[in-house]
């Protein structure tokens, strides 16, 4: 594995046959103009690249699944200005023939940091009420763990290792910024963007990619994060029911819309700066990460955000 060309090398070796082991994060088996085709989204830590296999796709396609790691033989493209790779031959490989961390994403931020940062934001907590609850959530060391080790999405935004305290921190700096120029209760919405996205230490599970888990699938993380604030406010001396209405309606609207799955429209002024101050971070680093993967140079334009039906210029 010391000779592996990490994706973030792959430029180099434009027009070039390759030998090197990707992770699969994605896997389609397509029906094209002649015969089925196989498209793959390969990647490792420093990235992701798109493959094709042209050639008995469907008997390939048996040999491998989502989460495997293979070693791939094939020709570094240009197409459309976006690097990719014409995949001719694959070796699925056994997990002791690797190291999975080569080849899962994690934060480029210092968590050690982050976490140092989260705990600021904490003692600047003059209410004792909130200062208490979020006391409850991250001196549990468990949890803490789970928290910083979360991603913050499957596929958009911050969606690697370190990625929901990475993005967690992200809103709360914005919240915290704008509370000095708007008339509102600091202490709830800094409260608010620390909580906000606290379910999806359990909507997430990450062995060799990240993944829904069930309960993370049928409920989501907002009616989850609800509820584990209602469990840890429970847990405390008579938490003030009207705080933790405010505060739960911070978490139950952030989404901003109801065909976004928000549970709630935002309907306090602390809940409408959370929702842009969320909205603003996690668009914002989606199209960044979407710049950074392209791999070729020459590139004018990135590729196309589904998501937001448009390309972004990157010259």
């Amino acid at each position: 594995m010391q000779n592996r060309i990490k994706v973030n090398e792959l430029s180099s070796f434009l027009n070039k046959e390759i030998i090197t082991e990707f992770l699969v994060t994605q896997k389609e088996l397509r029906e094209g103009s002649k015969d089925f085709y196989l498209r793959l989204k390969l990647a490792d830590n420093t990235g992701s690249i798109m493959g094709n296999i042209w050639n008995n796709a469907r008997s390939i396609s048996e040999k491998f699944q989502v989460g495997d790691v293979i070693k791939v033989k094939g020709i570094i493209i240009s197409y459309k200005s976006q690097l990719q790779v014409t995949v001719n031959k694959i070796q699925k490989l056994e997990p002791e023939a690797y190291d999975l961390s080569d080849f899962i994403e994690q934060t480029s931020k210092d968590v050690d940091k982050l976490l140092a940062k989260l705990f600021q934001y904490i003692d600047s907590i003059n209410d004792e009420d909130y200062k208490s609850l979020l006391l409850a959530f991250f001196d549990d060391k468990e949890l803490l763990t789970q928290f910083s080790q979360a991603p913050a999405a499957k596929s958009w935004h911050h969606n690697y290792l370190g990625g929901l305290l990475e993005h967690t921190i992200a809103v709360t700096n914005i919240c915290n910024l704008l509370a000095g120029n708007y008339p509102v209760e600091r202490d709830l919405l800094v409260t608010g963007a620390l909580l906000h996205d606290i379910g999806k230490i359990l909507e997430y599970s990450v062995t060799a990619a990240i993944e829904f888990t069930s309960t993370g699938r049928l409920l989501g993380h907002i009616p989850l994060g609800d509820n584990m604030v209602c469990e840890r406010a429970a847990q405390l001396n008579a938490f003030p029911p009207e705080k933790l209405m405010k505060l739960r309606h911070l978490i139950l609207s952030h989404h901003g819309e109801y065909e976004k799955a928000s549970a709630r429209l935002p309907q306090t002024i602390e809940a409408i700066m959370l929702h842009h101050a969320d909205n603003l971070d996690a668009q914002t680093t989606g199209v960044a990460q979407l710049i950074q993967a392209v791999q070729n140079p020459d590139a004018k334009w990135s590729e196309y955000d589904k998501l937001n039906n448009r390309y972004y210029y990157l010259k």
